[in-house]
């Protein structure tokens, strides 16, 4: 393992914070195990939280042949010189970049049938950087993934081994989350340091919730459910960060920071996770570290369940007192950070069912802007285009991105949460309820074309997608008008200024 001393120890952890600072500014991630939920899909998911000014623009990125050459992150302004061989033969793959940069793709499916997404932001302990820190000058950072991996692999456990061999022998150039996902299995990935990850393979039964934390903590040497960097757990004893008398190796305990931030920022939010999902489950809110990383839930889990967690701010239960929005807007005053935040430009909830058709059985469902007040739309992964309006915003309000129109009733509704949001969350559900039974009856219509007409199932599938991004827009702007008439009205009753007698 190659390992890396600063000149200035302090500097390195200063300039570690300064990088991660930069990052997504905070994700949720949920990974579900196929016997987890209802239906037997697997599903993996993300909420992508940075700022409101960066749209994500859905792409296709067409399969490549005879390419040779290099990618480097400067040349998207990356905060790294990372560079890697291009594939000479790459896979064809969807992504969601960032409006500007063209990278960070964060969501997407490649042709092989592997999902990703990423990332999740984490921390290491300083202690675990002292002497492998973070390589800030070309390690691998969580905008490069999508486009090293997703054209390359064929499975989602060779791209935990492509993305680990880069740590190993390039360096992380920041500390993150990343999940991947195939026809039969998924696996997260933790950075531990610099050089050194570990990544574990989901069991069927269970899911995982977390939140710019270290979650993994078991690792068996030689399992195949685990896949790690070399002397991950001698480097833990040199170190100081583990002793074989305290029992078992934990890498969450040995690497992943443990402190005041992570009780109000982090931990809540896998405790609400946790809780929705397995309400059975009892443990203090401040148990932080020490929470269960993969879980039973109570009930078998849907596309549906993964949405309400999304959308939770702790509006009920037992972290009701710290909802930020239902009784008027008090952010700057809360401790806890909720799931659901303003500044959080997408999300995504990818679901694989292997038994359907690879154009179908994967699907991501789509939410822009704040997960509580968006509308998730199902994009299939065999789309042959997007429309362009939906790789049209930039970080400035326009009149025709569905990013902004979804963005602008989102900042209007936040004027006043209490009245405007059950207007909006009401309408939004009708829609998908609506969505999800064409879903029902598209597919049905596609298994039946695919058979003898190959375009005329490409067509339907399209025309569905599309006829649901068209539906979500057109309600959005509905929804804008009513909640502008709404507060129109309240504006003008605080501000009538008429006369006593009401004459003039």
């Amino acid at each position: 393992m190659k390992v890396i001393k600063p000149t200035i120890k302090t500097l390195a952890i200063t300039l570690t914070c300064l990088i991660l600072s930069k990052s997504a500014l905070g994700c949720t991630s949920v990974v579900v195990g196929s016997e987890a939920t209802k239906d037997g899909s697997l599903i993996i998911a993300r909420t992508a939280d940075g700022s409101a000014f960066r749209p994500a623009h859905l792409t296709i990125y067409p399969a490549t042949k005879g390419v040779k050459g290099m990618y480097y992150a400067k040349d998207h302004n990356h905060m790294t010189d990372f560079s890697y061989p291009l594939p000479e033969n790459g896979l064809r793959y969807s992504a969601a970049p960032n409006w500007k940069t063209k990278v960070r793709g964060s969501t997407g499916f490649n042709e092989a049938g592997v999902g990703f997404s990423g990332t999740e932001t984490i921390y290491a302990k300083p202690e675990a950087l002292k002497n492998d820190p973070y390589n800030t000058q070309d390690g691998i950072t969580e905008d490069d993934i999508p486009g090293v991996v997703l054209p390359r692999v064929h499975s989602a456990r060779e791209g935990v081994q492509l993305i680990g061999g880069i740590i190993e022998t390039i360096g992380a150039g920041e500390g993150f989350g990343i999940i991947l996902v195939d026809e039969k299995e998924s696996w997260y990935l933790e950075t531990g340091s610099g050089h050194h990850f570990l990544a574990q393979r989901t069991p069927k039964d269970k899911y995982l919730a977390s939140a710019n934390q270290g979650r993994l903590t078991t690792y068996i040497e030689g399992d195949d459910n685990f896949i790690a960097s070399k002397g991950l757990v001698q480097y833990a004893i040199d170190n100081g960060l583990y002793k074989k008398e305290e029992g078992e190796f934990n890498f969450t305990h040995a690497y992943a920071r443990d402190g005041d931030k992570d009780l109000i920022y982090n931990y809540p939010r896998v405790w609400q996770m946790q809780k929705i999902l397995t309400p059975s489950l009892k443990q203090d809110v401040m148990k932080g570290v020490d929470m269960p990383n993969y879980v039973k839930p109570d009930n078998k889990l849907t596309v549906n369940d993964i949405k309400k967690v999304f959308r939770n701010h702790f509006e009920t239960g037992e972290l009701s007192k710290h909802d930020p929005y239902s009784k008027g807007l008090k952010g700057n005053s809360e401790t806890f950070r909720p799931i659901s935040i303003f500044r959080t430009y997408q999300s995504h909830i990818m679901q694989v069912r292997p038994w359907l058709p690879r154009a179908i059985g994967e699907v991501t469902y789509f939410g822009q802007g704040m997960p509580d007040l968006a509308i998730y739309i199902p994009i299939y992964a065999g789309m042959s285009h997007y429309p362009k309006s939906w790789a049209a915003a930039s970080n400035k309000a326009d009149r025709h991105s569905p990013y902004w129109k979804f963005r602008k009733l989102q900042t209007l509704v936040m004027t006043d949460y209490p009245k405007l949001a059950p207007i909006v969350k009401a309408a939004y559900a009708k829609l998908e309820n609506d969505i999800a039974k064409r879903q029902v009856e598209f597919e049905k219509e596609y298994l039946e074309l695919i058979k003898t007409d190959k375009e005329a199932a490409q067509k339907a599938l399209d025309d569905f997608c599309i006829t649901a991004m068209n539906d979500a827009e057109e309600l959005t702007l509905d929804l804008t008008d009513e909640a502008f008439t709404i507060r129109t009205q309240d504006i003008e009753t605080l501000n009538k200024f008429m006369n006593r007698n009401k004459a003039d």
